[in-house]
């Protein structure tokens, strides 16, 4: 059965942190919150994990109120981006505890416990560091027992926040696969927030874009980034180019230059947005718009232009040993993109 969130609203005094969120999350699914720092990602998180309660809505899990359990009783595990290890127990010590605060009725026996830790440690890929104390750890091996501590009380609800956000950015690749590795072992159900697209579009089954307390856009991740329903996401979802242009008939118009859009984009005055990586580049002046390149720089595999039209930043990245010679700061490029997301001005 889906979780299911309609309708939530979370003020503070004359502002909202959640304006009517509505999202249904399957069961067993890998759910990314994904949005800029103050969209209200964590305090959904929140709401979920029963830190806090909402204004108005309501939240059912397999039917039920889940607003009206206790934290406990949602059986909600969460992972900070600070790991919030107790750094005077050991390993072992902090994946247990929270089998071993349960009321005596509920809580497994010492064998048991023992056996759970053991098994975890192995999902986790920490065998033999059970003895080791928090401190011992690099903080990618800290994050898996954070996630190990959660996990041990079997939750039907897996929430992550920003857990790898303190980590440099190989141990975060590193860790973002091992961590799909883990859900699809596990099967729990999972929402993990994070402003990271590309950790967001690299993990998830589906990804829902926040903006201001509401939800601009959800769906697998292939599908928001090849159709972003608003500028805000095409411009949130990895680098973006924007001209503006004239649509007729399924023609558009940048600076002369026509391009076929398709029969259903909307005639006037428009936006069209493009990906740095889908530009045709001809330094000789024939097919598309006329820009002056600005800067040439070599990055890794590739090679990119910054170049300039009519004020507005354009960013062309071609692999190295492609682009055509001869270009430098200062020339002029005719720059025909391979294919347009188009939005109305207005």
């Amino acid at each position: 059965m889906p979780l299911v969130l309609k309708a939530i609203e979370k003020p503070y005094g004359a502002t909202f942190a959640l304006n009517g969120v509505d999202l249904s999350i399957d069961d067993g699914e890998f759910l990314a919150l994904l949005g800029p720092s103050g969209s209200g990602k964590t305090t959904l998180l929140r709401i979920l994990a029963g830190l806090i309660q909402p204004g108005a809505g309501s939240v059912t899990f397999d039917g039920e109120d889940f607003l009206a359990l206790s934290p406990r009783d949602r059986r909600a595990g969460m992972v900070f981006q600070h790991y919030a290890l107790f750094r005077h127990m050991t390993v072992a010590r902090n994946i247990a505890f929270g089998l071993q605060v349960r009321p005596k009725a509920q809580r497994p026996s010492k064998a048991d416990i023992r056996r759970r830790v053991d098994e975890l440690l192995g999902l986790v890929q920490l065998d033999g560091y059970g003895d080791r104390y928090p401190a011992q750890l690099s903080g990618g091996q800290q994050q898996r027992v954070a996630l190990a501590r959660a996990l041990a009380i079997e939750p039907r609800l897996l929430l992550l926040d920003e857990p790898f956000g303190a980590l440099d950015a190989k141990v975060r690749r590193e860790l973002r696969h091992w961590l799909r590795r883990v859900h699809d072992e596990t099967g729990v159900t999972t929402v993990f927030v994070t402003h990271d697209q590309e950790e967001a579009l690299d993990l998830a089954d589906r990804v829902a874009i926040m903006r201001d307390g509401r939800i601009e856009q959800v769906g697998e991740p292939a599908a928001v980034y090849d159709a972003p329903a608003s500028p805000f996401v095409f411009d949130f979802l990895g680098a973006a180019n924007a001209v503006h242009g004239e649509a007729r008939g399924g023609v558009l118009t940048v600076h002369g230059a026509r391009f076929p859009i398709g029969e259903d984009a909307p005639d006037g005055p428009v936006t069209a947005y493009f990906r740095p990586h889908e530009v045709d580049i001809d330094p000789h002046g024939g097919g598309g718009f006329p820009a002056r390149v600005e800067g040439v720089a070599a990055r890794g595999p590739s090679t990119r232009l910054e170049c300039s039209l009519d004020g507005r930043l354009i960013e062309v990245e071609w692999l190295r040993g492609r682009l055509p010679s001869g270009l430098q700061r200062g020339s002029t490029v005719r720059l025909a993109p391979q294919r347009f997301t188009i939005f109305p001005d207005g």
